[in-house]
């Protein structure tokens, strides 16, 4: 006979924190969610584009490109479900990023058919 009850099973602690992290989410507001996102996508292509501390260490602009595209697609949908006072900065990294992806770039992109310029047009430095 085992000391465990059947309550402090595996299955019936994972479901119970699963429970908790789905009401957690629920409080959370749709803007939060989208923004999240959004950083993280950022902070992911900045990585990607060699632009922390390891450099180069992790650099890969192909994995970069999908992101800052994502990241383009991600706010293009959702700019007129957050206020401006989000949107702006989000739209001003993007910007960043796509500027940097366009100098890391040894045959750099012609205008308008770089990352998420399919949303955005054009990014000229």
């Amino acid at each position: 006979m085992s000391d465990t009850s059947p309550s402090d099973s595996p299955e019936t602690s994972g479901s119970t924190d699963f429970d908790a992290m789905t009401r957690d989410i629920a409080e959370v507001p749709a803007v939060e969610v989208i923004v999240t996102v959004a950083v993280n996508l950022m902070s992911a292509a900045a990585v990607k584009l060699g632009l922390t501390e390891e450099g180069d260490k992790y650099k890969d602009l192909d994995e970069a490109r999908k992101l800052i595209h994502a990241l383009a697609g991600l706010l293009d949908a959702s700019t007129t479900e957050i206020s401006s006072f989000h949107a702006a900065p989000l739209r001003d990294g993007l910007k960043s990023l796509q500027l940097a992806f366009r100098e890391a770039s040894v045959v750099p992109d012609e205008p308008g058919k770089g990352p998420g310029e399919k949303y955005t047009g054009a990014v000229y430095g």
